[in-house]
């Protein structure tokens, strides 16, 4: 079992890699955002320029999509920026992307106080799990993670890249950077 285990991680590495931010394996399409704009700034196709996140016209998805490639592309801390900008700071997505980026700036605590209230306000949220194990993973927990996938798993979540993601996690013992 090991061994198709890490014969399918070793094949689905580069997948796995380009996931971070979302529910799915695909990487962010690098738009203007990423390519155009500096600092806390969001490319806005109604205005055609780069504007500060609560003074453009795009609509929450779209936001939540800037903030996925702007951490993606290694930008922290100007995701972070574009997060303040979301209307509901209290929704489990809002929440999860909060710890995501705060995990990746070294914020472990501060990711796991996030991950916690996007799980109490969703207990279903499994890409909040998935980050939540690794994040345990990477701290040394990994009884923890091991019980955060099984919640994934419980949730009919088993086959979803928030499970398979954490699995590989645990079994390799650390997490990938993008």
């Amino acid at each position: 079992m090991r061994i198709l285990l890490s014969a399918v991680l070793a094949f689905s590495l580069p997948t796995f890699a380009m996931a971070a931010g979302s529910g799915t394996s695909t990487a962010p399409k690098p738009t203007k955002t990423t390519k155009e704009c500096k600092g806390v700034r969001v490319w806005d196709n109604t205005k055609q320029r780069c504007v500060r996140p609560k003074q453009s016209s795009l609509d929450q998805d779209d936001l939540y999509d800037a903030v996925r490639e702007l951490a993606y592309a290694g930008r922290i801390q100007d995701a972070q920026g574009v997060l303040t900008a979301m209307d509901d700071q209290q929704s489990d997505r809002v929440l999860t992307y909060w710890g995501f980026t705060n995990r990746k700036l070294g914020k472990v605590d501060a990711a796991m106080m996030f991950y916690t209230a996007a799980i109490e306000k969703n207990p279903d949220n499994m890409l909040a799990r998935s980050y939540m194990g690794q994040g345990m993973v990477v701290s040394g927990d990994v009884t923890g993670a091991k019980l955060q996938l099984a919640e994934i798993e419980a949730r009919g979540g088993a086959y979803s890249w928030p499970a398979t993601s954490l699995r590989q996690a645990i079994y390799v013992g650390k997490t990938y950077d993008y």
